[in-house]
């Protein structure tokens, strides 16, 4: 029986999903999409925050190229009808889904890999890692959704830069183009990964929902039609629990959310959690 393409673990709140073709460098093939799926699927209903990380030495090296030319020279039977590309049904799921996703990268992010990783809501990288977009040099397109996502995070040009020329960015250049919002010592990106989940697994279910799902699509529309959305969820009814965080809060028995300490050194590169 084949190794599973994708792990699965929870963490109490947290559901892990980690990439496992490490001796591919976990590049991108259509039964790893589809067990990724699965797993998205399945920690929906399990869990309150994913972590999404890569075995091995790499996140992701993007698309498998020997299944790209495979279906570039007709050795796989195209589909009969056009459907919906699954790598953006996939990362659909992750990026507009029910629960907030933390990438935790390593290594190569490159490609589908970087397209993936701009698919979760928080990423955090350690010193190994590198992104790159090397499409252009193989004479194909992004595929996964880059067109809107990455291109939203680091905007046009520096896309356009890292295309046309295949130019690698460090994780210092990661975090100045926000690629990445925490650099860590190499070797603990999953680490802090896993203990910036912890603490949005601490929010109320209602309100992580809100902020993955609302501020994408606010970021869509109109400066009137975002304000008017915005009141429409800030007026919505509120779980009972919102009552007693709020009077927690007033009563001075909350807890700081972020020591200071922690909150300057959280973007330094080479500064660990």
């Amino acid at each position: 029986m084949s190794e599973a393409l994708i792990t699965y673990e929870l963490d109490g709140p947290v559901a892990l999903i980690g990439l496992n073709r490490p001796d591919k460098r976990n590049a991108i093939n259509d039964a790893l999409v589809d067990e990724l799926n699965a797993a998205v699927q399945r920690a929906h209903e399990d869990a309150n925050v994913i972590v999404l990380h890569g075995h091995g030495s790499n996140f992701c090296a993007g698309l498998d190229l020997a299944e790209a030319l495979a279906r570039a020279s007709g050795k796989i039977t195209p589909p009969r009808k056009r459907r919906r590309h699954n790598w953006h049904m996939v990362f659909d799921q992750i990026a507009r889904g029910p629960i907030p996703v933390v990438a935790a990268l390593h290594g190569a992010v490159v490609g589908g890999g970087l397209e993936l990783a701009t698919a979760a809501h928080v990423r955090v990288c350690d010193e190994t890692a590198f992104f790159g977009l090397p499409e252009g040099q193989r004479g194909i397109f992004v595929g996964g959704g880059g067109t809107v996502r990455i291109q939203r995070v680091v905007g046009t040009t520096v896309m356009m830069d890292m295309m046309l020329t295949g130019r690698l960015l460090n994780p210092a250049e990661g975090l100045q183009e926000h690629i990445v919002r925490y650099v860590t010592p190499a070797g603990q990106a999953l680490a802090k990964a896993k203990e910036l989940a912890q603490r949005i697994a601490q929010n109320t279910i209602e309100t992580n929902w809100k902020i993955v799902n609302v501020l994408p699509r606010i970021q869509d529309v109109s400066h009137d039609d975002g304000l008017f959305f915005e009141q429409l969820n800030s007026a919505m009814a509120r779980p009972p629990e919102v009552e007693q965080r709020l009077r927690e809060f007033v009563e001075g028995k909350a807890k700081p959310l972020v020591a200071k300490d922690e909150a300057k050194d959280a973007g330094a590169p080479g500064k660990g959690a």
